[in-house]
């Protein structure tokens, strides 16, 4: 991911693999600080599926906190 700010507006969704065609579901919309505060309140198995999306990028949850 690219550098970005604490406070850059990002969308956290979820991609269902198992759905036919990959279903993504928005979870949150807003600043990075509270995407990732979201994001780690999941399950497991929602958090392999998760993706962080700012303007020009975007990261599987589980990379970018390094696991």
């Amino acid at each position: 991911m690219r550098t970005t700010h604490d406070h850059a507006t990002v969308r956290l969704y979820h991609l269902d693999g198992e759905a036919v065609g990959g279903a993504a579901s928005t979870l949150f919309y807003g600043p990075l600080a509270e995407a990732l505060v979201i994001a780690q309140q999941q399950s497991e198995a929602v958090q392999d599926g998760l993706f962080i999306a700012t303007d020009n990028d975007v990261v599987a949850y589980l990379d970018l906190i390094g696991e």
